[in-house]
């Protein structure tokens, strides 16, 4: 399956649906506290400050999203990556729809948050990743990401990636 032949909003993105399709994703998957869980006002801060939310679509049917957050001072400091937060973009939450694991979509959307990203102006992509998921790990090493540390976040230990473009 490709990205580029489903259809996508990026832009007044349904919060209610994105949260509702997030929260579906989770429920099938083994290690649920993988993904991030951002509130809905969290959600809004991200938006107002230059974030990006895309949901994929085939049809009706939601079958993938990508988030991107540009990078804080603070982050950076709790990431232990000493760069320019203007510099960082966060790829944040990546999730695929059960029916549609295992068709190569998260590489693809690493692939297109990558240009969309260095399209910006952003020097480097930082993506933070539990230990144990070896696909998302694999994913983001085959995309050009190196392991720079881990960390102890609120929802558990993190590999932190770094990509320079």
């Amino acid at each position: 399956m490709k990205l580029k032949d489903l259809d996508y909003v990026n832009d007044n993105i349904n919060l209610d649906e994105y949260i509702a399709f997030r929260t579906m994703v989770k429920e099938y998957m083994e290690h649920p506290e993988w993904l991030g869980d951002f509130s809905r006002e969290d959600l809004v801060t991200f938006l107002e400050i230059g974030s990006k939310i895309w949901i994929y679509y085939n049809k009706k049917e939601p079958v993938c999203s990508m988030m991107s957050i540009p990078s804080s001072k603070k982050d950076l400091i709790k990431f232990k990556i000493p760069i320019d937060c203007r510099e960082v973009v966060d790829y944040g939450p990546m999730f695929v729809n059960p029916k549609y694991v295992g068709k190569g979509l998260q590489l693809q959307m690493l692939e297109e948050l990558d240009k969309y990203s260095a399209n910006l102006g952003y020097k480097y992509g930082l993506t933070t990743i539990h230990p144990d998921n070896i696909y998302s790990i694999r994913n983001a090493l085959k995309d050009g990401f190196e392991y720079k540390n881990s960390i102890e976040a609120k929802r558990g230990p993190r590999n932190v990636y770094l990509k320079k473009y």
